[in-house]
């Protein structure tokens, strides 16, 4: 006798719609949960050594890579959403599971610091998601492309946070160079995968953006 395989269910676009607004409340309310231990490992007298002019300008720092997962979250959900190739649409969901690590590790080092995230988490989400969506219709190739290009320059981001940190903030510089880590083996395996280069101009947009969101998201 055959065995019946069972039948998986089909989810309509309104479900879709209504799970991803509901994974948009988790990430917006910090109710995610890293998979991985924080790399900066439990605080210790020695870590909380900075100076009230140090802290403010870590947790600004901090803040802002905060936004970057926020956004991350966003876009790749965003990206696959309508994506019909079942291996990319795999591939993109991984990577945001793994920021979700980046996002959680950020917070806490927030609290830490004695500080919050963003007040406007909701509207960096809701254009990340946009933007993500678009890309996700433009094909598999221009869709890893768009991956590719955004852990490069969150790659570069990151660079530059290591050497803006307070010498002293060995907390920040432990999350921030693991981050740093998986941001470039998920472009690297966009890459592996057929990310298709994106155009000059579309790339400076990009930038463009992100250092709108960057400079307001260390104050606000």
């Amino acid at each position: 006798m055959t065995a019946v395989k069972p039948m998986q269910r089909q989810f309509s676009p309104v479900d879709q719609c209504l799970a991803e607004a509901g994974r948009a409340l988790e990430v917006l309310a910090g109710a995610v949960h890293a998979s991985r231990p924080n790399p900066a490992g439990r605080p210790t007298a020695v870590d909380r050594a900075l100076s009230e002019t140090e802290q403010k300008h870590a947790a600004g720092l901090m803040r802002v890579n905060h936004v970057g997962e926020v956004c991350a979250q966003a876009l790749y959900r965003g990206q696959a959403l309508f994506c019909r190739d079942a291996a990319t649409r795999n591939m993109l969901y991984d990577a945001a599971s793994e920021e979700v690590d980046h996002l959680a590790w950020c917070a806490d080092r927030l609290k830490e610091l004695h500080s919050r995230p963003s007040h406007l988490n909701p509207l960096w989400y809701a254009g990340s998601f946009a933007l993500g969506v678009v890309a996700g219709r433009a094909g598999i190739g221009r869709n890893l492309g768009f991956m590719a290009e955004t852990e490069t320059q969150v790659e570069h981001h990151l660079e530059s946070h290591l050497s803006m940190l307070p010498d002293n903030d060995v907390r920040s510089r432990k999350i921030v160079e693991q981050m740093r880590d998986d941001e470039i083996s998920h472009r690297q395996t966009a890459e592996k995968n057929g990310a298709v280069p994106l155009p000059g101009p579309l790339k400076a947009g990009m930038k463009f953006m992100a250092k709108i969101m960057t400079t307001t998201a260390y104050r606000v």
